[in-house]
């Protein structure tokens, strides 16, 4: 049996100073995301249109699938790398690779390369790898009571940048235009300065690294055991999620949340653009503001009401609000109106599944593996949304928006079971937990 070592006490971390830690690190990622978020949201707002305007309709929905698996992909790497190092130099690398990809989708649209769009757009899935991995470095120093709080202040944070990036993306692209650059062009170029400045944030500020803090405090001698040392890598992250109930409730409520957001999502802006007269990216900035307001300007909220009444209540509410968005989004026709009321339903239900789904499922794992889990629920989430994404605008092109949003609700009936047997759990039961 391996004996778990203890630091010595000259190097243990007071409670004091993981505190003092813990808020600027919430200050530090809170600025962070509000720079990424206008990165990533200017960048969605005209990535199916750019597709749609290259190769037609029926392959705008694999813009967004090229994003999101991407994102997925890149979350491997990204929690390889803050296994070993950290949580700074995962991020820097995640910003970094997204910076690039932006640049590659500009260059793609001035060549008119389908092929190269997708590649720039998969790269470009790095600011959304380091924008979801943000949430999680958020709770390695929070107190087991507020881990959804702090969780969701840095998912909140975002709410600045995600709204507003939407509604710079038609005067972005009019500069572009106007400067004599290929259409669309715009928004990405934003998004290149965007990640650029939120790689240089993490790099040059987060520090000390709240994972390699978080991992001292675990050693210290009130909190190590005399066990056997746990098994590492992605295989064990795996095995440790099928283990465990309550994380397997965790990844389900991400995955399904996520993929019934991309799905109606991606394919709104195309869905008005069909009968939008005038200023077409006008009409979808506003309504992709509503639907990420709902995403994230709620999540103070969801995240209080995450550690008040628990993770599986709040996973609940938020399958309701999703079903209900399908509803009135594939009954609004091409009213603007209603499918804004639509989105931000689903924007708000997205919030609940990811908010207690990441909480839940965080916690109900060991510390040695907990960023390889975090990183797989990205890869698996992203993956399931991608799958989704690419499928929209294929179910658009031989159906309807409408039959899109059943589908999309019909996803949600197997969480919604899950969340209502896990609600007859003791909710202070985690499995697995190492605190």
């Amino acid at each position: 049996m391996l004996i778990t070592k203890a630091p010595h006490p000259s190097t243990v971390p007071d409670r004091a100073r993981v505190a003092r830690v813990q808020r600027r690190t919430l200050w530090l990622l809170s600025a962070t995301q509000v720079v990424g978020g206008v990165g990533m949201a200017t960048g969605i707002a005209v990535g199916a249109l750019l597709a749609a305007d290259l190769g037609g309709v029926a392959v705008s929905g694999f813009a967004q699938s090229a994003l999101v698996v991407g994102a997925a992909l890149l979350a491997l790497p990204v929690a390889r790398v803050m296994r070993g190092r950290g949580r700074r130099p995962g991020l820097t690398l995640a910003y970094l690779v997204g910076a690039l990809g932006a640049a590659l989708v500009v260059v793609a649209a001035a060549r008119g390369s389908l092929l190269l769009l997708f590649a720039g757009l998969f790269l470009f899935g790095g600011g959304s790898a380091a924008n979801l991995q943000v949430r999680y470095a958020a709770m390695d120093l929070a107190p087991p009571d507020r881990r959804g709080r702090h969780l969701s202040i840095v998912v909140w944070a975002a709410t600045v940048g995600a709204v507003a990036g939407p509604n710079l993306a038609p005067w972005a692209d009019k500069t572009a235009r106007g400067a004599g650059q290929a259409g669309y062009t715009g928004p990405f170029a934003v998004s290149v300065v965007a990640f650029a400045l939120a790689m240089v944030l993490v790099w040059a500020l987060l520090r000390p690294d709240p994972l390699v803090l978080a991992r001292a405090v675990a050693r210290t001698p009130e909190n190590a055991r005399t066990v056997s040392a746990p098994r590492r890598g992605f295989g064990a992250a795996l095995r440790e999620i099928a283990a465990s109930p309550r994380a397997r409730a965790g990844l389900a409520a991400l995955t399904i949340g996520h993929t019934v957001m991309i799905a109606v999502m991606t394919m709104t802006p195309v869905h008005i653009g069909e009968q939008a007269h005038g200023d077409v990216l006008r009409v979808v900035g506003i309504v992709l503001s509503l639907h990420i307001a709902g995403m994230y300007g709620v999540s103070l909220v969801t995240g209080w009401l995450t550690d008040r009444i628990g993770r599986p209540a709040v996973i609940l509410v938020g399958v309701g609000l999703q079903l209900t968005a399908c509803a009135v989004a594939g009954t609004a026709g091409h009213d603007p109106v209603r499918l804004g009321v639509g989105l931000t339903l689903l924007g708000m239900g997205w919030s609940g599944t990811m908010v207690a789904g990441s909480t839940l499922l965080s916690e109900s794992v060991g510390d040695a593996n907990r960023p390889a889990v975090q990183g797989l629920s990205d890869l698996i989430m992203g993956l399931s949304g991608a799958t989704a994404g690419a499928l929209s605008g294929l179910v658009l092109t031989w159906t309807s928006y409408p039959t899109l949003t059943l589908l999309a609700a019909v996803l949600l009936v197997p969480l919604l079971a899950a969340a209502v047997r896990l609600l007859g759990v003791r909710e202070g039961a985690v499995t697995g937990a190492t605190d």
